[in-house]
């Protein structure tokens, strides 16, 4: 277990800004917004402040200012965040995210975490998924979040935490289930933000899963076509990504604008800075391939949603308004022991980059349920 900077070189960053100096974007319609894609003004403007007003040195030091590690588990290089919580009680808290954020989503929530409230703090390990960052690529098929699980398991294990609270979301609320269906004595409680919608549907819903079930539905067919594409032919789409740094802008904010509350601007909802910093970790470690290609592992995975034996994990799920929300019932079907169910007034698919400060009260909050 080593300690780890993030230092990119200087001629990677001159490369950066020729790239974005460069671009050539496309014949686009006239007022159309966000209806066809990316929409070109925010992505002129997303691409000017990437190349010219975002300091990447500043945020390069921001980000060391986290204690980072790299950890060989199972062979697979794995890259994490780890900071200790203030005051004498701490509560180990594994955090995990899907795509297309990166361990930088998380990083709002650590300091509100780590202080201490009420005689308790959480010490934070946020590990990045295999193939994103800073973590090792995997080089064979067949890495998925079940086989995850067993990593971020053992990363516990030798920090010395024996058992520890989870809370996760995207395709780290897929390493969640499976971490409490394989190693529930070690699982203190877990946090999902929203319910998995891909589990088998029963043969007579209620009339809120049947409306949710409608919901769901249209979303894939309008807005799912990325997951098909990363599920199928993820190494054609990595070509231009990994080539192209406005070409990476606008796949990853197309989905930052969809995926947020939905009512507020893009630029609203999150600072054009912090976009930025999660592109440039996806730019300067070119792992934009190897997280996409986790989509592809995923769908594979068939352990994934198989039902796991009883167990006595305590459940609680945030509901962000804008994340196509599951009802209660859903919940209840696929999910054991929930003992709290929060419906949020704010925020979309990703809470702790969003709302941090509601995100966090969640979860201190779960955990003085379950203590």
């Amino acid at each position: 277990m080593l300690p780890f900077q993030i230092a990119v070189d200087d001629s990677a960053l001159e490369d950066l800004k020729v790239r974005l100096a460069d671009t050539r974007l496309p014949q686009v319609l006239d007022d159309v917004g966000w209806d066809y894609g990316i929409e070109t003004g925010f992505l002129r403007r997303l691409i000017g402040h990437w190349g010219n007003a975002f300091d990447w040195r500043a945020t390069e030091a921001r980000l060391n200012g986290f204690a980072q590690f790299i950890d060989t588990i199972n062979g697979e290089s794995v890259h994490f965040v780890h900071v200790k919580g203030e005051g004498g009680r701490h509560v180990p808290l594994l955090l995990t995210n899907g795509w297309p954020a990166n361990f930088v989503e998380l990083l709002p929530i650590v300091p509100l975490l780590t202080r201490e409230v009420d005689g308790i703090s959480f010490d934070i390990v946020i590990p990045s998924l295999p193939g994103y960052g800073f973590s090792g690529k995997p080089t064979a098929p067949g890495m998925n979040l079940t086989k995850v699980a067993p990593l971020w398991a053992e990363l516990m294990s030798r920090l010395g935490y024996e058992r520890f609270l989870i809370s996760g979301s995207d395709l780290g609320g897929g390493v969640e289930m499976v971490l409490v269906k394989t190693a529930p004595e070690r699982i203190i409680g877990a946090h999902y933000s929203n319910v998995y919608s891909g589990f088998a549907r029963p043969d007579e819903p209620t009339q809120d899963e049947v409306a949710y079930f409608k919901g769901i539905d249209y979303w894939a067919f309008a807005e799912g076509a990325y997951a098909m594409i990363q599920g199928t032919k993820p190494a054609t789409l990595a070509v231009g990504l990994n080539d192209s740094p406005a070409g990476l802008a606008a796949w990853i904010a197309e989905k930052y604008n969809g995926w947020n509350q939905r009512d507020r601007p893009i630029e609203t909802a999150f600072a054009l800075d912090d976009l930025c910093t999660i592109l440039s970790v996806y730019w300067f470690s070119q792992s934009i391939g190897s997280s996409v290609r986790l989509y592809k592992e995923a769908f594979a995975d068939h352990d994934l949603i198989k039902p796991g034996p009883p167990h006595h994990v305590p459940h609680g799920i945030y509901l962000p308004p804008g994340d196509m929300p599951a009802p209660r019932a859903w919940g209840e079907r696929h999910l054991q022991n929930i003992v709290r169910w929060t419906e949020a007034t704010s925020g979309g698919h990703f809470p702790a980059l969003e709302f941090p400060e509601e995100f966090a009260a969640d979860i201190r909050a779960f955990h003085a349920q379950i203590a």
